[in-house]
């Protein structure tokens, strides 16, 4: 955290209020809007324009502080279309998880303003380590498919590209939020903005506290937050520099509960309460913007993100008072560079991006109590260097689209000292195209298609098949890395976009086919952790509407729907049984979403919304024994704004459903499932100054 304020500080006297020369004609409104427009470059780059043939959801300011009350990103995205969300705690705070057109987390592609998130080994991101980031967003874009290329580990599912505030177009003042409600739920969060000043500096920086029991037992959240985004914003030069940390500290609820266990108490853990979790995480990137003209700009920018904690876990005797508990720890530093150019006239829009990273990570544990002579120490490190080039051509009412990314990806992995094996590496090449194009059939109607392809590398947890340190006991067990190989998405849509009046609306049908797939279908390792191997052949394929209508001036609706099939075209199962034709895991055939606002005048307004998740497989069986039932909940919220002050009431599954937010199934092959919490309250009071 020193380093950060020290960087701050140095960015604070590096520029100088003298640099800031705007015309004398120039109004505040215009320079604003110039530099806001210069200061999103790199975001531009890797998101899919509105009119690209991309199904797409973005989210705006103006939405997401409608919908956000403190919950981590995941929550705050759900209702968008094909999206489901798990809940380990069974409220919105602590470790959950985004799931695409019924693919996991570690599929979906993550930045953070062009700041490839997903960890590099794992693929993974945990959004705790980020508690209340949502109180700093300008914007997320949620593409489905391959989409646009973007920096980081390729789009298989989809991307989620976060855009942070807009420091020149935010309204100087600060902000104060306070929040609680049930499960003991506590939050607080104070801000400023000073929007652009004469000098041409700009700044947003926030602190956020929150605290919660859980619902589930012995499942406490205690998080800690701060934000800090500042520079200069010149006529044609933009010098910015964001930083963020936050620290995460729970009582573990990773584990489902079976149905036994929920029908004695619903709000059983299985994970004992002495196994905790800490973890803290930074980002900092320091940005160079360069107008080049009318016509187009380029960004360069520097990031670091580093991370450290530790998790324990229960290894033997979990049920007696003196457990054999283990502590994991992770740690890892990664530094990176992207740069992009945008060009724009005429008939012709043009990006181009080069990203480059590289990334190491410690691992290594100790067995309680001694905390002092760790079992193993490994390390994995990865490079990745990716460039892409995106063009939109203008053809009459027809724009063509094309979009190529060209990425190198290496892991080495450095074992323990006393491991008994070599080092291991692997080496990965990728080409990604995607070509598209949308045909504006009248003013507010367009048509789209597009087909892409899009290959990412396997996971470390992929190769080493669940195993946190590869010695000479367990590597021929796991095998050699290169028995997973990449996996490949073939990506087609095809969609209408309409806007008239009070009414907007997207549909689109899509059919992604795969190409070794990996999926947890191989034999259990010694720790429990299925092997994940590769399926030659899978598809999903769907229909998707999004529409949103406004009857009156006073009554906003939406409401949203997927409908979809999967299938894995064959497979043989670890006892070696073959299944064909059975659908994918946690793939439900159909979701939606429902939304209705009613603003009926004096400052009020009365949010009601649902999610309906259909039915779905615990495993790639089709076993109907091993199945998470259809779900269907209720949330409302009413919001007073008096002056500087607003209110805001909301409740959270209010029609009492006592289903679950996901499940897996245990190595025993019972089901487990993660509950809902039953209905709860909540309270948010914000104050403006």
């Amino acid at each position: 955290m020193k380093r950060i304020i020290l960087a701050i500080g140095a960015v604070a006297l590096f520029v100088h209020p003298s640099m800031a020369q705007t015309p004398a004609r120039d109004t505040a409104r215009t320079r604003a809007d110039s530099a806001q427009a210069l200061e999103g470059v790199t975001v531009t780059a890797i998101r899919a324009h509105r009119d690209a043939p991309i199904s797409q959801k973005t989210l705006t300011r103006t939405d997401i502080g409608e919908r956000h009350h403190g919950q981590d990103i995941p929550l705050l995205l759900q209702g968008t279309p094909s999206l489901t969300i798990k809940s380990e705690t069974g409220t919105p705070w602590g470790y959950s998880y985004v799931r695409l057109r019924g693919m996991e987390h570690r599929r979906i592609n993550f930045t953070l303003d062009g700041i490839p998130l997903n960890d590099p080994e794992d693929h993974v991101l945990y959004f705790t380590n980020f508690p209340d980031l949502a109180n700093s967003l300008e914007s997320a874009q949620v593409q489905r498919g391959v989409g646009t290329s973007s920096t980081g580990v390729a789009a298989y599912a989809g991307s989620v590209n976060l855009e942070t505030r807009s420091l020149p177009a935010a309204r100087r003042g600060a902000e104060a939020q306070l929040q609680t409600g049930a499960f003991a739920s506590h939050r607080g969060s104070v801000a400023y903005n000073s929007g652009l000043l004469d000098n041409g500096l700009a700044f947003h920086a926030r602190a956020s506290a929150l605290r919660t029991g859980g619902y589930r037992r012995h499942a406490g959240i205690d998080a800690r937050s701060v934000f800090f985004s500042g520079g200069y914003f010149g006529p044609r030069d933009v010098i910015k520099f964001t930083a963020t940390a936050g620290v995460f500290a729970d009582t573990m609820a990773y584990t489902g509960a079976s149905e036994a266990q929920i029908a004695q108490d619903r709000r059983f853990n299985p994970l004992r309460p002495d196994e905790t979790d800490r973890f803290g995480e930074q980002v900092a990137a320091l940005t160079y913007i360069r107008s080049l003209g009318v016509a187009s700009s380029v960004s360069t920018m520097l990031y670091r993100i580093s991370a450290g904690g530790a998790f324990d876990v229960c290894i033997d005797r979990c049920d007696e008072p003196v457990a054999d508990l283990w502590k994991f720890h992770l740690d890892f530093g990664w530094y990176g560079a992207t740069s992009a150019w945008n060009f724009e006239r005429g008939h012709l829009r043009t990006s181009v991006g080069v990203n480059a990273n590289t990334y190491a990570r410690d691992h290594y544990v100790y067995a309680r109590p001694d905390l002092a002579t760790a079992l193993y120490f490994n390390t994995g490190h990865k490079r990745d260097a990716s460039g892409f080039a995106k063009a939109a051509y203008d053809l009459g009412r027809t724009t063509v689209f094309g979009d190529v990314q060209a990425r190198t990806a290496r892991f080495r992995y450095a074992p323990d000292a006393n491991a008994g094996i070599d080092e291991l590496s692997m080496d990965w090449t990728f080409l990604n195209p995607k070509v598209g194009l949308t045909y504006h059939a009248r003013r507010v109607v367009s048509l789209y298609g597009s087909y892409g392809i899009n290959s990412r590398e396997p996971s470390r947890e992929d190769m080493f098949g669940g195993h946190d340190n590869l010695d000479a006991s367990n590597a021929a067990f796991v095998g050699a890395l290169d028995r997973v190989a990449p996996e490949r998405a073939h990506d087609l849509e095809a969609g209408i976009t309409a806007e008239h009046g009070s009414l907007a609306l997207q549909a689109n049908v899509f059919d992604m086919r795969f190409r070794n797939e990996i999926l947890p279908i191989g034999e259990l390792s010694d720790i429990g952790t299925p092997l994940r191997k590769n399926v030659p052949a899978s598809y999903r394929r769907g229909i998707e509407v999004d529409v949103a209508f406004r009857p009156v001036r006073t009554i906003e609706t939406s409401a949203n729907v997927t409908i979809m099939t999967s299938n894995i075209r064959e497979f043989a199962d670890r006892d070696g049984t073959t299944y064909r034709n059975v659908p994918a895991l946690l793939t439900p055939r159909m979701q939606s979403a429902q939304q209705l606002t009613w603003r009926p005048g004096a400052g009020l307004s009365i949010t009601t919304a649902g999610r309906y998740v259909g039915r779905s497989q615990l495993t790639n069986t089709n076993n109907p024994a091993l199945a998470l039932p259809a779900t269907y909940v209720l949330d409302a919220g009413a919001t007073w704004a008096y002056g500087r002050y607003e209110l805001t009431a909301f409740g959270h599954n209010l029609g009492h459903s006592r289903g679950y937010s996901t499940g897996n199934v245990s190595s025993s092959g019972t089901p487990r499932y993660f509950v809902l919490a039953p209905p709860s309250l909540h309270f948010l009071l914000k104050a403006l100054f």
